[in-house]
């Protein structure tokens, strides 16, 4: 069982009263194959935004692959992927609200049911609590995720940044560093030298080339045996990617007040500023301002960002049989969630080269260059989609 971090070891705002609600985690087994471990964290990221008041969760299989370097095709590799993650399980040992200690189980999915093209999956209802609560759960960018090879790293960034805050991950036992890694029923590794030079030393070397964070090992020995194992941790300069401080600078912007009057979520306000930048959010907000055929201005606003729309290219030829498809589209990219249309342009992108490619890039959906691989694509994906 790991050491509660007391109020000393803590920096900035975590010096207060509720600090110790602040350091919880939730350990999950180290025995998920890499895709495995990515395929989790897409889940959840787009359950998000309703896993608490939902309680079942959907999401296209072909998107589901494209996001996880799956071959879309083989829903064999994918069924076997998701029995792993209902088969692993996910627990905690915390304290509560009222300061008794918590200590619960739960197994990483409660269903997934793939059919007619989409997954369909569940959390229990006390897991779906933690894992959407920030102070407990930290949500893995999915483009530091992508950067991974090694399934014992990525074990071992998720394991340290739900600790970013605290700076340290608290003395693990080296039999639960090895169940968080996965390789705690192979006797080879109870050997910590054996453990170093073939878990520790590549998944931290991995980390720090690769993530938004730097860790160092630290050990405790008992005579001259290695017992316990904890991980000091520290912004990376170089991939600083997500803003993780408590976003009191970024809600004093004005660019963020106009997101928060719009009707955008504080979570995702602080997000789109942090992964664009205030200016470019303002911009994308005056245009969306501009147009009076939006209903949604909050979807249309995540598509503007997202695919870069500037009105010189959306507006053209508005009333042309292009335009109207055009059209068409810009609401399809809008209606999709943001783990879709990733993998929407992940799709797309993989058909195109050279000029092409460069014009898709800078323009997306509205590539006048693309227009009718553009169109043709959609038609793929929702036969319908351009039909009167």
């Amino acid at each position: 069982m790991r050491k509660e971090q007391t109020p000393k070891d803590l920096t900035g705002p975590l010096r207060r009263g509720s600090v110790k609600k602040n350091v919880a985690a939730i350990h999950v087994s180290g025995k998920l194959t890499l895709l495995q471990r990515k395929l989790s964290n897409v889940l959840l990221l787009n359950a998000y935004d309703t896993l608490v008041h939902q309680n079942t969760h959907k999401i296209d299989a072909q998107t589901l692959c494209a996001m996880i370097g799956y071959n879309s095709n083989d829903m064999e590799t994918l069924k076997a992927s998701l029995r792993g993650l209902v088969e692993t399980l996910a627990e905690w040992d915390m304290l509560d609200e009222n300061g008794q200690q918590e200590w619960g189980v739960s197994s990483l999915l409660a269903y997934a049911k793939l059919k007619g093209g989409v997954c369909e999956y569940s959390y229990s209802s006390a897991l779906a609590e933690k894992l959407h609560d920030p102070k407990v759960f930290a949500l893995i960018n999915l483009n530091i995720q992508k950067r991974f090879t090694s399934g014992h790293a990525l074990a071992l960034y998720e394991n340290c940044y739900r600790f970013v805050r605290t700076r340290s991950t608290g003395w693990w036992e080296l039999e639960t560093f090895r169940r968080l890694m996965g390789v705690n029923d192979s006797a080879y590794y109870e050997v910590f030298k054996h453990l170093n030079a073939k878990v520790i030393k590549p998944a931290v070397a991995e980390v720090n080339k690769t993530s938004n964070i730097i860790v160092t090992p630290e050990t405790r020995k008992m005579g001259r045996s290695v017992t316990h194992i904890r991980f000091k941790i520290k912004d990376n300069p170089q991939l600083a990617i997500l803003d993780i401080d408590d976003g009191s600078g970024v809600r004093n912007s004005p660019t963020y007040a106009a997101l928060i009057g719009q009707g955008v979520s504080d979570r995702l306000a602080k997000q789109w500023i942090a992964e664009h930048g205030a200016e470019y959010v303002g911009a994308k907000l005056a245009y969306v301002g501009e147009r009076r055929d939006v209903q949604n201005p909050v979807s249309y606003l995540q598509a503007a960002l997202r695919d870069d729309y500037a009105a010189p290219v959306v507006e053209a030829a508005p009333t042309s049989e292009r335009g109207r498809k055009l059209a068409i589209v810009r609401d399809l990219v809008a209606g999709r969630s943001p783990t879709q249309r990733d993998a929407d342009k992940r799709l797309f992108m993989a058909r195109l080269d050279g000029a092409a490619r460069l014009d898709f890039e800078k323009h997306g959906w509205m590539s006048a260059l693309n227009a009718e691989g553009i169109f043709a694509f959609w038609e793929e994906l929702m036969p319908e989609a351009f039909e009167l």
